[in-house]
């Protein structure tokens, strides 16, 4: 929630120090990061230190579903154990294919990783520079801080109503109580327009609820 990113060789390390497994959750990175796409692990040189990873299909694939990647071994006992999986029905073939041509497109092509990370310093540059309260990030997800949860759902429904700009309030407990925030995540393919429509539109609404601190 708040865009950060983990370090994950140093907990791989001290995972080893103490016979630990590692499990790195980068539903948010797969296709996003990394010289394939396969997340922030690989972007930092250590995926082979990290013993199950979990990404999605939906995100930066399109698709839907998600999965578990580790040992043969491993992954034999989640498929033989775990009930979530046993009783799960199997993805239609169409979303396998779907999903499958997304990740061997991004694995090759990485001009939208680029556009990605180019839009996103775009807008936290026009953020920051008309003082809005965003949060200190170096990823592409963009916390802009309101701190209240009924202000924050406030300054969401003007955004969708008003300027058909669709920024979904986060609120408790998905974050702490008095750190609800409005979670901006551009993407490779929005304009230079839209983005200042975006930025022109929360000064309005932070004008408009007094939200200035």
């Amino acid at each position: 929630m708040d865009g950060d990113f983990a370090p994950v060789g140093a907990i791989c390390e001290l995972a080893r120090c103490h016979n630990a497994l590692t499990y790195c959750d980068e539903v948010h990175a797969v296709g996003m990061y990394g010289p394939t796409g396969a997340g922030v692990a690989e972007r930092d040189g250590v995926s082979g230190l990290v013993d199950v990873v979990e990404g999605t299909l939906a995100k930066a694939y399109g698709s839907l579903g998600g999965y578990i990647a580790g040992s043969t071994r491993l992954i034999d006992a989640v498929r033989s154990y775990a009930p979530g999986f046993i009783f799960t029905t199997a993805l239609p073939p169409p979303v396998c294919a779907a999903a499958s041509a997304a990740i061997r497109h991004l694995r090759y092509s990485g001009i939208e990783r680029i556009l990605h990370q180019e839009n996103a310093a775009r807008v936290k540059r026009l953020i920051c520079d008309a003082a809005l309260p965003l949060l200190p990030t170096d990823s592409r997800i963009l916390p802009l801080m309101v701190g209240d949860s009924e202000q924050c759902r406030k300054a969401s429904a003007p955004l969708l109503e008003e300027y058909a700009i669709y920024i979904q309030p986060m609120n408790y407990p998905t974050v702490p109580k008095g750190a609800e925030r409005l979670r901006i995540t551009p993407s490779p393919f929005h304009t230079d327009s839209q983005t200042d429509h975006l930025v022109e539109a929360l000064v309005n609404v932070w004008d408009r609820l007094g939200l200035w601190r």
